[in-house]
């Protein structure tokens, strides 16, 4: 039986998973910021303990009931990767609402159009995050967008209208927060909606508690996350795997939960002083921050590298400069993670055709997630952590086959001698920048309506996987138009970077 299909798990919410930690360790740290906050967003960085926390969550979940939003309202969340981002992701759950993270660098266009279809009623986010003023870009999407009632915002400064979200983070709520009544299994009912980029688009995928809670143990087990674990985590919540690598492993371990905004190699540092035994990074950097030496203080015990671009692991080079381990794990889009422990040799472990089981190679091994070459030769997944359905439910562009398996458009070829399964590409039509992912015919538009007869190409890059190299034909204000019609800022600076060259 594949973990999450029978038991507890099936049957426990994010939120009771979270209130079992707080009272288990109620003054205990449980959340703290990057030390450089104030370079990017308002406010000095925060320690908050679980009891400081769990009164927070009260206190958002609170606030967002007397807006008078409904069980199952759609809530947009806008935020840097701040101590405000898990808590208001917690607050909308304990609300007994659909909390919708947003990746860090959309902006007012790619904003709009995912949140449209799903009827959103309320887009909560910061007065700035680094030199965007997205406080003021959210009111912009509400006029855009009918259903969106009500912005909120933390930071200082705000614009007319937006309703300020500082003070929940302080004090005690003003009343109890009543308790959501869900019918049927509460866990079965959608907790996150996050954003997946195919070849057909740009599509919703909804999670239930029990789909990212399977996401974590599975990530808990691989990656040898013990009890009271301090976690040092280097991405954001917009995703599936931000999720199920960072929040739930938290939640799971009831330890503590250090958050790293973007990158940046003095506050990694400073935060790597601190101690913490697992440090989740993406993969395209484990080497250079092993060869600086901050993977190798002797309390680390965890080693987690997200792949983003799964088919570029296999080729990365022998992990060995300490004595914690390392564990490889393969993101698949919003459809699947799966995680594997570098071999004794320090290299990266094949896939598994079949059941993929953690943590591997033990007796203590639980089946995770079933993997397969589907009839269009790419690789397919199913299990407890992989998503029933976009949304709304009854969207074509995501589904499962009559086995269960869902498609991840990653072309594959299967050994069966080894069992193993090989990565050969990647989805067609799709450039991966980073976290980020576009659709190539879509971003050719965007750039062709910027004028001025631009283009734009992607090339490989060996950090971000692709790199975005833009040609204006002699006009200067590309960036600007794209700026304004709210492209990814991405897309402006390959134009920028061309001009400086």
């Amino acid at each position: 039986m594949i973990l999450g299909e029978t038991g507890i798990l099936a049957a426990t919410t994010l939120d009771e998973v979270f209130r079992r930690a707080a009272a288990r360790r109620p003054y205990s740290i449980a959340l703290t910021d990057p030390p450089n906050r104030e370079s990017f967003t308002d406010g000095q960085p925060r320690r908050l303990t679980f009891a400081q926390a769990d009164r927070a969550i009260d206190a958002i979940a609170l606030r967002l009931r007397r807006l008078g939003l409904p069980s199952d309202a759609v809530v947009g969340i806008h935020l840097p990767n701040t101590v405000e981002s898990v808590l208001t992701v917690l607050g909308v759950l304990r609300a007994g609402m659909i909390a919708v993270p947003l990746p860090l660098l959309w902006r007012r266009a790619d904003i709009t159009a995912a949140l449209s279809p799903l009827g959103a009623k309320a887009l909560i986010t910061a007065a700035r995050i680094g030199d965007f003023a997205a406080a003021a870009s959210a009111v912009q999407v509400a006029a855009d967008l009918f259903p969106i009632r009500h912005v909120c915002s933390f930071g200082k400064e705000l614009p007319d209208g937006v309703i300020a979200l500082d003070g929940l983070l302080d004090g005690e709520p003003p009343e109890p927060m009543p308790e959501t009544v869900h019918y049927g299994n509460p866990a079965a009912h959608v907790a996150l909606l996050t954003f997946d980029v195919t070849p057909n688009g740009v599509i919703p995928v909804a999670r239930n508690h029990a789909e990212l809670i399977a996401g974590g143990i599975a990530v808990l087990l691989e990656g040898g996350i013990v009890a009271d674990a301090r976690l040092l985590a280097c991405c954001g919540l917009s995703s599936f795997a931000g999720m199920a690598l960072t929040v739930v492993p938290w939640l799971l371990s009831g330890g503590t939960l250090s958050l790293h905004h973007g990158f940046d190699a003095d506050a990694f540092a400073d935060q790597n002083s601190n101690n913490p035994d697992t440090v989740i990074v993406p993969g395209t950097l484990v080497p250079q921050l092993a060869d600086a030496g901050l993977l190798a203080h002797p309390a680390l015990r965890s080693v987690l590298a997200a792949w983003r671009a799964p088919e570029r692991c296999a080729a990365s080079p022998a992990w060995g400069h300490s004595s914690a381990s390392l564990t490889d794990v393969l993101i698949f889009g919003e459809t699947a993670l799966i995680g594997s422990r570098r071999d004794a040799h320090g290299m990266p472990v094949p896939l598994p055709a079949g059941t993929a089981q953690m943590p591997r190679g033990t007796a203590q091994a639980v089946p995770v997630a079933d993997i397969a070459r589907g009839e269009a030769g790419t690789l397919t997944v199913r299990g407890p952590m992989v998503p029933r359905h976009a949304f709304p439910t009854g969207t074509a562009e995501l589904k499962a086959d009559a086995q269960g398996y869902v498609d991840t458009f990653y072309p594959c070829r299967i050994d069966r001698l080894a069992n193993t399964v090989t990565l050969t590409g990647t989805p067609p039509g799709i450039v991966s920048v980073g976290g980020y992912r576009f659709v190539l015919n879509e971003l050719e538009d965007a750039v062709r309506h910027a004028g001025g007869g631009a283009f734009v190409t992607a090339l490989p890059d060996a950090l971000m996987g692709h790199r975005l190299a833009g040609i204006s034909g002699g006009s200067d204000d590309v960036p600007a138009a794209l700026t304004e019609q709210g492209a990814n800022p991405l897309i402006a600076d390959a134009f920028r970077a061309a001009a400086s060259r």
